[in-house]
């Protein structure tokens, strides 16, 4: 049987073990730039086998929360060249996880103001953080049909970019009532085109943006977040998830991508918030299997183990725990304290201070 710490070949990515740093969004990218505390950051986490980082906006467009880093600009290149070269000298692998909010945002983030995108013109009951703290998310306009090639055209060009900035892979946001998702559940999109209505029609944008990376930097080394159930950020529950969420995995498979990622229940809640069967969505997708939300040590044994998952996803206990891997292989105690007030925005307190093991 397959441990959590064997080595695993995902795609054409070799890692050392099956233990995942989830994207982790905290705030501390000033002018949209991942700084010096991010290199430090990143590299003190680099025993995960993979690494997916915080979510990183694939344009100005895409952007919804303050001092979150972008990888469309030659400077932010530059940027995150320093946090995968200090990955990669610390012997670990890392991806990029490409963000479009869609509704999720502010005027305040878009260019000249102009109001937010998304599938539908209908508002988010949903907060984004700004410079002056929690604020509501601003009414959105529906993306035009004639608008969709150049959004996935976005998508395909961060990840060239990732790549140019030495990531290993990249991995698609679309989970968390983001845009993805905007458009993939009938309980917001209200489309009345091609990419609306019927579960092809709404899977489509998903399907597109994958296929054009896969063209641009190879499948090998993409993969996509999904949250099936998930009502965060104000996505209510879709009419037929199962077969949604199903079909699209199936969809995917035939990218024959590197991954597809996860999120059991809700995410940062209860892993029974609704009914779902993610052995049979699993089994639609011929690729590797990642999980996420509320495992423990024991959790993520046994799906390994078993069979229900390759690899597993590890969020917060990766915030206060930088050398999580080690900790979970010698069956060692977790650090107790978590500092809440410190996930987004501040410095290097509650981001690079929790001590190791050998601290």
């Amino acid at each position: 049987m397959p441990s959590l710490f064997d080595p695993i070949q995902i795609g054409d990515l070799q890692l050392a073990n099956r233990i995942v740093m989830a994207p982790l969004t905290r705030s501390r990218s000033k002018g949209l730039l991942p700084g010096e505390m991010a290199v430090e950051y990143y590299r003190q986490r680099a025993s995960a086998g993979l690494i997916i980082s915080e979510g990183t906006q694939i344009s100005q467009q895409g952007q919804g929360y303050l001092d979150t880093p972008g990888i469309h600009r030659p400077d932010q290149i530059k940027a995150w060249k320093r946090v995968t070269d200090a990955v990669h000298a610390e012997g670990g692998k890392i991806a990029v996880q490409l963000w479009h909010v869609g509704r999720i945002s502010h005027t305040q983030f878009q260019v000249d103001g102009q109001a937010p995108v998304s599938s539908t013109n209908k508002a988010a009951k949903g907060m984004t953080f700004a410079a002056e703290g929690f604020v509501q998310a601003s009414t959105p306009r529906a993306l035009r049909t004639d608008e969709m090639p150049g959004l996935v055209a976005d998508f395909a060009h961060a990840a060239s970019c990732a790549m140019e900035a030495g990531f290993d892979g990249v991995e698609v946001h679309g989970a968390n009532g983001y845009l993805i998702e905007q458009f993939l559940r009938d309980s917001i999109n209200d489309r009345q085109d091609e990419y609306g209505g019927s579960v092809e029609n709404r899977v489509r944008l998903a399907v597109e943006v994958m296929a054009a990376i896969a063209a641009a930097i190879g499948p090998g080394r993409a993969g996509i977040r999904l949250s099936p159930v998930t009502p965060v950020n104000d996505a209510p529950q879709d009419s037929d998830a199962q077969t949604l969420y199903t079909h699209l995995a199936a969809q995917l498979s035939l990218l024959k991508l590197a991954f597809v990622h996860v999120v059991e229940g809700q995410t940062r809640g209860a892993r029974d918030i609704a009914p779902f069967d993610y052995d049979a969505m699993h089994k639609a997708f011929a690729g590797n299997w990642m999980v996420n939300n509320g495992y423990n040590r024991e959790m993520a044994l046994q799906a390994v183990a078993t069979g229900h998952a390759d690899l597993i996803a590890f969020g917060r206990p990766f915030i206060s725990n930088p050398d999580l891997v080690r900790r979970l292989r010698l069956n060692a105690p977790l650090q107790p304290t978590l500092d809440a007030s410190t996930f987004y925005g501040g410095g290097a307190h509650g981001y690079l201070d929790y001590p190791t093991l050998a601290d």
